[in-house]
């Protein structure tokens, strides 16, 4: 029994030190925790990355106007700091995304800061895909402040095809500040739908023939870029600069979840 014992010891042991000299930096090394999960295309949580500013091989930086910093949230996780002023933008940018044919979900946490309550009308753009096959630029993730309600309100949107600029915002979809939350979008072009998830009580969605922009059929592109951040369109905004942040992003073949 002891003798058995020893040797279930040594064994540990062993398998402890080839592990440290291969297996353990080989997942060191490898996607970013909570990243391996069946039908990931992109993810990035900013664990891996060095606190300041944002930088990967991995996307791109898409700014004016604004800024992307890696901060450390409760001191141990990091997140993306985005921050811009007035009608600025600051986009994490995934150029070559290989969207498959069926379409794609996203994922990420988000907290915004503020929203902004002036000029009327003030239209904001969280998530863009553009690609191939179709002009519109999609905003699964945007919003605008609508004020005959002196709210804003989350909203799927478009611009740049037939269908015109346009932000399909609706009363039951308010933009909360200050609190973490999932947001998750599905580009589906089979059927030209998008649809989007804001926590767990609010879905939106636009298709073909039901969106808010001129009575034209509204056909996706081929997904190749899509950006990830904050852009707001007027200026003479209120508040003058706009702070969010975004952690565990992902694209996949398959929904997520939160």
């Amino acid at each position: 029994m002891k003798r058995f014992s020893l040797l279930f010891a040594l064994s540990a042991i062993t398998a402890t030190l080839f592990a440290g000299s291969g297996a353990a930096s080989a997942t060191s090394d490898s996607a970013p925790r909570g990243c391996a999960k069946p039908g990931i295309l992109f993810c990035e949580n900013f664990d891996r990355l060095p606190v300041g500013g944002a930088s990967s091989l991995d996307w791109g930086i898409d700014t004016r106007n604004g800024t992307l910093t890696v901060e450390r949230r409760g001191g141990r996780d990091k997140v993306l700091h985005v921050r811009t002023r007035d009608n600025g933008r600051a986009f994490l940018r995934v150029d070559d995304f290989p969207a498959p044919a069926t379409g794609f979900y996203g994922r990420m946490r988000l907290r915004v800061d503020a929203f902004p309550t002036a000029p009327d009308w003030a239209h904001f753009t969280l998530v863009e895909a553009t690609g191939s096959g179709s002009t519109e630029v999609v905003r699964p993730v945007g919003g605008q402040y609508v004020p005959t309600l002196q709210r804003n309100l989350w909203g799927i949107g478009a611009d740049g095809g037939p269908t015109g600029d346009w932000t399909a915002w609706t009363e039951s979809a308010p933009a909360t500040t200050d609190t973490w939350q999932c947001v998750e979008w599905r580009l589906d072009p089979a059927t030209n739908a998008v649809t989007t998830w804001i926590g767990r009580d609010i879905t939106l969605h636009a298709s073909e023939q039901e969106h808010g922009g001129n009575q034209v059929p509204f056909v996706l592109p081929a997904v190749n870029t899509v950006k990830i951040g904050w852009q707001l369109y007027q200026a003479g905004t209120t508040p003058a600069g706009f702070d969010l942040w975004i952690d565990d992003i992902a694209l996949s073949t398959r929904r997520l979840g939160c």
